[in-house]
């Protein structure tokens, strides 16, 4: 088909001095971000419902449309690059609903790699540490998380559970901003959990072992738990609430000073359920239908306001966001504290 460049449309208030705001020009809810820089600039993928893939060449002023066959119904909710050329994305849904394609050429061709037909599959989050090593995680099947794992870029296979915690009823993860799962350092896996009860889930020899560890974010509800984690030093930051009632305030963040193994509810809490966490030069910017927020600590929350956003990524001090309708934000940093000290 004719390459089609959709022109994004800029547009900035007073409220929303932290973004700068523009559509990339489709109808789909984007919920995957991910950005790598070239020597020519950075180059940034979205991924979002209806079938979305979109790629941008110059830092999101412009995006060309990617198709996959047989894929145009599918919920793209995570993508993962580090040279542009090799990507991955993962749609989230029942079943082969959920699926794991790769393309070694930058979009041109694609093939995809893994789907389930178990009952309760369902992946949430895909994550990457570089081209051939990546995980993906599932909600509960058979009574407990599954963790899939490419050592080759090529061939998945499920990580061992005989060590990990059995999940509660009614305990799931969330596909909200594809940051429920993350890696860290070479040897360390998190991942987070929301229903029945909010606990993380970490790991420190790449899924051999496992322990569980609740924390005060809101639960109870199949709409309420943890949304996104992200670790700088010692500190792991959770956010999330309740995504039926994005309002509510009531414990939607929450920290530990000691890697993930006790946890307490941030002093001064974000406006609202937040799907989406991660780390920039100032400390960690969380993202979620009305605003965000930034902190230096993850214990204090300065809310900045913007736009309706689900998910947020910062590659070499840049930061990009996503939402409804095709937005897509750039990050103004404009904090006043020191940019040099780390969080602590």
């Amino acid at each position: 088909m004719p390459l089609l460049l959709l022109y994004g449309l800029l547009f900035a208030s007073a409220t929303d001095s932290w973004w700068t705001v523009q559509s990339a020009g489709v109808e789909a809810n984007l919920r995957g971000i991910a950005a790598v820089v070239h020597r020519t600039g950075t180059v940034l993928w979205a991924t979002g419902s209806k079938g979305t893939i979109l790629r941008s060449a110059d830092a999101g002023h412009s995006w060309i449309p990617i198709e996959i066959e047989g894929a145009g119904s599918l919920d793209f909710r995570g993508v993962q690059t580090f040279d542009g050329k090799v990507v991955y994305v993962m749609s989230s849904g029942e079943g082969q609903q959920s699926r794991i394609y790769r393309s070694g050429d930058g979009g041109e061709t694609w093939k995809m790699q893994y789907t389930d037909k178990r009952k309760g599959f369902f992946l949430d989050a895909l994550a990457c540490s570089d081209g051939n090593h990546c995980f993906a995680l599932s909600d509960p099947v058979e009574g407990k998380f599954l963790l899939l794992a490419t050592s080759d870029g090529e061939h998945w296979t499920e990580l061992p559970r005989d060590h990990m915690p059995a999940a509660l009823p009614d305990e799931g993860s969330f596909a909200a901003s594809n940051s429920g799962l993350l890696l860290y350092g070479k040897n360390e896996i998190y991942f987070a959990t929301g229903g029945a009860a909010a606990r993380v889930f970490h790991s420190t020899d790449l899924g051999q072992t496992w322990t569980a560890s609740r924390t005060p974010v809101l639960s109870g509800k199949a709409s309420q738990g943890i949304f996104s984690i992200v670790r700088a030093g010692e500190t792991v930051v959770v956010v999330g609430g309740d995504f039926a009632e994005p309002e509510h305030k009531d414990k939607v963040a929450a920290f530990s000073a000691d890697a993930g193994q006790t946890w307490k509810l941030a002093e001064e809490l974000p406006g609202g359920y937040r799907s989406s966490v991660d780390t920039f030069d100032a400390g960690f910017l969380a993202v979620g239908p009305n605003g965000a927020e930034t902190s230096r600590d993850g214990v204090h929350w300065t809310h900045i306001g913007g736009p309706s956003l689900n998910a947020v990524t910062f590659i070499s001090g840049k930061g990009w966001a996503v939402g409804p309708k095709g937005l897509v934000a750039q990050f103004v940093d404009q904090t006043e504290y020191s940019t040099q000290s780390d969080p602590q």
